[in-house]
């Protein structure tokens, strides 16, 4: 995974102290089917992030679990970066030297499996990158609030991460977006219409 916890620096303290969508594990107790943690860090300095934007985030990933049926627990990074920095995710992990939106990084080994972690049982569906400053410009050019902005971003990644795709066909992208129309009415959003994303 390109950023991780371990990856970003976050102290143990830190670790224990993020919330957790649902009220799901804190400090290693073994969570529940159908939980999700989500943990969120901020590595950018652009945009100030608005209070609640963090919980829109929770909801939107709980939303996507619950609907899809995915029943184990569950674990998932979500980074808020810069335009330059996810440039520099796109470059790197995609050979795109350009800013995108959002940038989605599955967790899985060597046979294709998700990542389990055998001390908290929670399996990994990995990373989520989000450039708040795209995402800000994209809110005005759509007509929408930040968080609608950022919870179809959130929305649109997690389906990747449980393996929808846009790009295979056109099949696949109207079978991915009828899914994304789906989950944003669940949250109480409209679907951002035209929408191209990263991945």
């Amino acid at each position: 995974m390109p950023f991780g916890l371990v990856d970003v620096g976050v102290e143990e303290k830190e670790r224990e102290r993020l919330e957790t969508a649902d009220g799901v594990m804190a400090g290693g107790v073994k969570a529940k089917a159908g939980k999700v943690k989500v943990v969120i860090v901020n590595q950018q300095k652009e945009v100030k992030i608005p209070t609640g934007l963090r919980m829109v985030i929770r909801r939107s990933c709980v939303a996507v679990i619950k609907i899809e049926r995915f029943n184990d627990p569950v674990t998932v990074s979500v980074a808020f970066v810069d335009n330059e920095g996810i440039r520099e995710l796109n470059k790197k992990y995609r050979n795109k030297d350009a800013e995108t939106d959002v940038l989605s990084f599955p967790s899985l080994d060597s046979a294709g499996n998700y990542v389990v972690d055998p001390k908290t049982g929670l399996t990994s569906l990995g990373d989520i990158a989000i450039s708040v400053e795209k995402a800000l410009v994209q809110a005005k050019e759509h007509g929408n609030s930040l968080q609608e902005e950022v919870s179809f971003l959130i929305v649109h990644s997690m389906l990747h991460l449980l393996g929808y795709d846009h790009e295979g066909s056109a099949e696949e992208e109207n079978r991915m977006k009828e899914r994304e129309t789906l989950i944003m009415a669940s949250l109480g959003y409209v679907s951002v219409p035209g929408h191209k994303s990263g991945t």
